[in-house]
């Protein structure tokens, strides 16, 4: 009797997915509406947010790959209407299944590598013990088919057969204890040891800008604590117990949940090896994101991975993605007998082995031809690995990372200039590379030091026992994958053509003129709120106060006074960098004696000039822009209130420090008030705002330093003017405008302009 084909073995049956979101899930739902017509689905899809299940699975079939089949349907609607049900729903809390199901493909899983460990277990065997009750409910006929992956074989040598993964650990004891970790991680992520070592690094980083600021940066840093503390405890219980890491003891433990099903339910677990691209359908080179591969290939492309942690001899077993879906669907053809489960490897190492080594050279081949550009530096230069081991690999990335905390410690302590920004946005770049390196290398470690070798043999002899027609149509024989074809003619190019059509856009795109900025719209209830001291113009309260005082002194008591302040610069800088608001009061306590009339004078017979030609002309076309457009603009500093008089024409409200007096008009050396500075501005704003109808939403700010961080983090158009190295940094990673003020080129830096001394 000759064998049915796997489509006539499927006639008519009803077959529930999950995971048709995910690479693999997509791939077998397309396979089997193209190859397998008289197949009904149904699938199991969570809503989005606003977005329900079926318009998810309706833009699913909308993408390229499943052109044809829609076409072929007469349409998406008599597609979804006549092959594709959808079931609103989650794992988490799985729906009721439909009762006249046939079987059951679970493709669905948590398949980050480092996922935090009450996550790991409650998707990769929580979600299939909930899955599997529903299955139970709906039927005993229904074939269940898990899709897991090889890597549950875990830290073992040599030949791994198709079969149960040899394990000594009590399910329920870890199932239990991974679920409970994060109430446990919560509760020691807000004790004194946690909070007290982030709350003084919040406090050093952002006491400039305010307490609260170091506060919600504390808050931050502990919920980060206690996701790499998940992560870090996860891997360790696996690596424990003999796994690489939490995706794959997780994904043993699932496994052991589907035996269980399988004494008395007929089931197939499908161990996928590090799946890639498509060999040839839908069509050669298709992927969806970056899966384990392309991010290593990426980088050194980029010229940014010097090494590999793993031995050039080392077998990396990597299998097309169209190669697995291939090898599910005939698996779904061909059930096991209840009580019995059947295992197969979809696997390329144990009959057509890819090394390490050919791996490097094959990709190194391929951007030797078609490499990246790097700017107007030409080609990127590509590292070559020498396979030194993984002890040399964790030298040289220790040794880089002390290197970048030097170099971060003497930029984030530099003068600000465009030197120091530049240097900062090209170490930020280093840091983020190593980053990458550390987190990739230490994922990728346990893997690329593997001595496993997948036995596939039931595998082929599932494939054997198929007809001619069927192994052309479900081709999933790894043996026959040329591997310098697959990664330079297709592999490659396709993980690799997303990123250089962004690099095209980039050199396309006409680099914006400094300080350049988007033309303002009028809008009633906007205002413009605007820092003086190195944002409008170049200059700082230690220098201002010179220009008042020297005013009044003579040429000896001049060079007397400078001294003098000269001597206190190192101990008033350390206030600044402690707290802005005593570093302003320190300097205001040298006013005291000062007639407050006489420093308005002088102001306004001597200092207008002086200050308006150190404008930045950027600055004052701007002002001048927002006032054109209605808007409010508004001067907030911490300067005394005399030294803005010149900038009255300029501002619809200034808002300065007020120097006390005593009832002669005699400074004291006190304010009337506190300054405004930090956090305290952003509360005035907001008071300012609610009293006079403006809507900070659609405000904008400008400001230099990351004591203004409040300040601009208050109002919807937040721009850094020329900002020191922490702004900056900010700025770039909240994405905010940043613009070069630059002074006007026929300003002077005298310290006494009315007097001449420079």
């Amino acid at each position: 009797m000759t064998e049915r084909s796997v489509a006539q073995q499927l006639e008519g049956q009803h077959v529930l997915l999950t995971g048709v979101t995910g690479f693999v899930g997509e791939a077998l739902l397309h396979l089997m509406l193209s190859e397998v017509p008289g197949v009904r689905v149904t699938v199991l899809v969570r809503p989005k947010g606003s977005t329900s299940a079926a318009s998810r699975t309706a833009a699913l079939l909308k993408k390229p790959p499943f052109a044809e089949v829609v076409e072929a349907a007469g349409g998406l609607e008599a597609l979804m209407a006549a092959r594709v049900g959808v079931l609103e729903g989650d794992l988490a809390d799985t729906p009721e299944l439909p009762t006249d199901l046939d079987a059951v493909v679970h493709c669905a899983g948590d398949v980050s590598f480092d996922p935090p460990v009450d996550e790991g277990f409650r998707t990769n065997v929580l979600g299939v013990r909930e899955l599997l009750a529903r299955v139970r409910e709906a039927g005993p006929h229904i074939h269940y088919v898990h899709i897991s992956t090889a890597y549950v074989a875990g830290r073992r040598r040599g030949s791994i057969p198709e079969g149960p993964v040899p394990q000594v650990v009590d399910l329920e004891a870890e199932l239990a204890w991974g679920l409970g970790q994060r109430q446990a991680i919560e509760h020691r992520s807000r004790g004194t040891e946690i909070l007290t070592t982030e709350r003084k690094k919040a406090e050093k980083d952002h006491s400039r800008a305010g307490l609260l600021t170091a506060a919600n940066a504390t808050e931050e840093a502990r919920k980060q604590w206690v996701k790499d503390e998940l992560v870090r405890i996860g891997t360790e219980r696996a690596r424990s117990l003999g796994w690489t890491d939490c995706y794959t003891f997780t994904k043993a433990l699932g496994e052991r949940v589907v035996e269980e099903h399988a004494l008395t339910n007929r089931a197939s677990i499908v161990r996928p090896s590090i799946i890639e691209s498509a060999l040839e359908r839908p069509y050669p080179g298709w992927i969806e994101g970056f899966k384990m591969a392309e991010p290593l290939i990426l980088a050194y492309g980029r010229g940014e991975l010097p090494e590999m942690p793993g031995a050039a001899d080392s077998i990396v077993d990597i299998v097309p993605v169209d190669h697995v879906v291939a090898a599910i669907v005939a698996v779904l053809a061909h059930p096991p007998e209840v009580g019995t489960p059947a295992y197969f490897h979809v696997s390329s190492g144990d009959r057509n082995p890819l090394t390490f080594g050919e791996l490097y050279q094959n990709v190194r081949a391929y951007f030797d031809d078609h490499p990246f550009i790097a700017g107007d530096r030409g080609a990127t230069r590509l590292p070559e690995w020498r396979f030194p081991g993984s002890q040399s690999v964790e030298r040289l990335l220790s040794t880089s990372e002390r290197a970048f905390k030097v170099a971060d410690y003497v930029i984030g302590h530099a003068p600000r200039s465009d030197r120091t920004r530049d240097l900062a946005r090209k170490l930020d770049q280093q840091g983020r590379r190593l980053e990458f390196l550390r987190r990739y290398l230490g994922l990728y470690q346990e893997y690329a030091q593997a001595e496993l070798q997948f036995s596939d043999g039931h595998t082929l002899e599932l494939f054997r026992s198929l007809s001619e027609a069927d192994q052309e149509r479900f081709a999933f024989d790894t043996a026959v994958v040329d591997w310098k074809v697959y990664l330079q003619d297709i592999h490659c190019p396709a993980v690799t053509a997303p990123i250089r059509r962004l690099d095209e856009v980039r050199a396309a795109r006409k680099r914006p003129v400094a300080g350049a900025q988007k033309a303002l719209a009028e809008k009633p209830g906007v205002a413009a709120f605007f820092d003086m001291d190195g944002t409008l113009l170049s200059s700082n309260v230690i220098e201002t106060y010179l220009w008042l005082r020297l005013r009044e002194l003579s040429g000896t008591e001049r060079f007397a006074e400078l001294s003098r302040i000269a001597a206190k610069v190192p101990s008033l800088l350390q206030a600044e960098r402690r707290e802005r608001s005593a570093f302003l009061r320190s300097v205001y306590r040298e006013y005291a004696g000062a007639r407050l009339a006489d420093l308005d004078a002088i102001a306004d017979e001597h200092l207008t000039d002086h200050v308006l030609a150190r404008l930045s002309p950027s600055a004052v076309r701007r002002i001048r822009e927002h006032r054109a457009a209605g808007h409010q603009t508004i001067l907030i500093t911490g300067a005394v209130r005399p030294l803005t008089r010149p900038l009255l024409p300029l501002f619809d409200h200034i808002e300065a420090a007020e120097l006390a007096v005593d009832d002669r008009g005699i400074c004291t050396g006190y304010l009337a008030s506190s300054p405004l500075v930090g956090e305290s501005r952003a509360a005035w704003m907001e008071s300012y705002a609610a009293d006079n109808g403006i809507d900070l939403k659609q405000s904008f700010g400008y400001a230099d330093s990351h004591s203004d961080l409040p300040l601009l983090a208050a109002v919807g158009n937040p721009v850094a003017v020329r900002p020191d190295v922490p702004l900056f940094r900010h700025a770039r990673k909240a994405r905010w405008t940043i613009v070069d003020w630059s002074s006007s080129t026929s300003s002077t830096r005298s310290l006494n302009p009315a007097g001449g001394l420079a």
